[in-house]
């Protein structure tokens, strides 16, 4: 499996040990996975995403077998198609895009290019609900959660657009997946890393009703435990230990 989830660098909000790709690369060792679509934190928060995108590509330089590079676009910055075409050109394997950092409702037009361009280009866009729980939030994250309009909202956008959506929990997804017809729902890709498990078995409970094929293996390190997921798969009950869900690698070009 590969993580569709995981990052480096610093948090802005609370210190994280170890954040390096020389360490991200041991934990995807230990925990037997194929590889990481590696985004660079910091990001999320600066207006221009080009020097983040520039420290992500150089910091994952020695370790391209195992991290892959998923940068930044934003989609209201100049020249951003040139942007996309030359992070694609240069190995990105998904684009990551955070909507509520930037002010963007729903169904803002530049959101939208950005979902179709990367339709175009064969690349999934990456989305994220959350970072840290609203109640560990710091009082200057002021961004709230992804909504359930917002992925909607690109999920309708064309038929070669491809979402992964990371940190939802149940609510949300069955809100997203029930709103979408058929051919909207299959462009709609969800990590598990923030569902429960037991006792809740929210887990379980979205195998059956979504389908484990919607759902792909996101760790969110270093900002959670990347055993997280892990257990989630090994609590599953006895008639679902076999199930197979996605694999990231298959969404790539």
């Amino acid at each position: 499996m590969l993580d569709c989830a995981a990052y480096i660098g610093q948090y802005p909000f609370r210190h994280l040990p170890h954040p390096e790709p020389d360490v991200l690369v041991r934990v995807i060792e230990r925990e037997d996975l194929s590889g990481a679509w590696v985004g660079y934190l910091p990001s999320a928060w600066h207006r221009d995403p080009a020097a983040g995108n520039d420290a992500l590509f150089a910091a994952l330089a020695p370790y391209r077998q195992v991290l892959q590079p998923a940068p930044v676009v934003r989609p209201d910055w100049p020249l951003w198609e040139r942007t996309l075409r030359d992070l694609v050109e240069e190995g990105a394997a998904a684009i990551r895009a955070y909507p509520m950092q930037w002010g963007m409702a729903p169904h803002d037009a530049t959101l939208l290019a950005l979902a179709l361009a990367c339709g175009e280009l064969g690349v999934p866009l990456v989305l994220t609900v959350r970072f840290e729980d609203l109640r560990q939030r710091h009082p200057l994250d002021v961004a709230g959660d992804l909504t359930a309009a917002h992925v909607r909202a690109l999920g309708r956008a064309g038929e070669r657009v491809k979402l992964v959506i990371t940190g939802a929990g149940r609510e949300l997804i069955e809100e997203v997946h029930w709103g979408l017809t058929p051919e909207e729902q299959r462009r709609v890709f969800w990590d598990f890393a923030w569902i429960w498990g037991p006792p809740e078995d929210h887990f379980a409970h979205l195998l059956r009703s979504v389908g484990a094929e919607r759902f792909l293996y996101g760790t969110h390190w270093p900002l959670r435990l990347a055993q997280n997921p892990r257990a989630n798969l090994d609590l599953l009950p006895e008639d679902l230990r076999a199930t197979a869900i996605s694999d990231a690698r298959s969404l790539e070009r």
